[in-house]
């Protein structure tokens, strides 16, 4: 399952160097996950890295 970056991200960049296959990136306002190649931080991490490191708890699974 893919995760999605909610509208109360603060742009702090914790989650984009935390994310093993490059899927996430900064949009205008807020980051992003490419949702296509999210994987879920599976065969990388026991949880999914960009959410455990969020320190708005804006990273939700879709």
């Amino acid at each position: 399952m893919a995760h999605r970056i909610t509208e109360t991200c603060t742009y702090c960049a914790a989650c984009e160097p935390e994310c093993p296959v490059n899927a996430i990136s900064a949009g205008e306002e807020i980051y992003v996950i490419d949702e296509a190649a999210c994987v879920d931080c599976i065969g990388y991490h026991d949880e999914a890295a960009c959410v455990a490191v969020c320190p708005v708890d804006c990273i939700i699974k879709v």
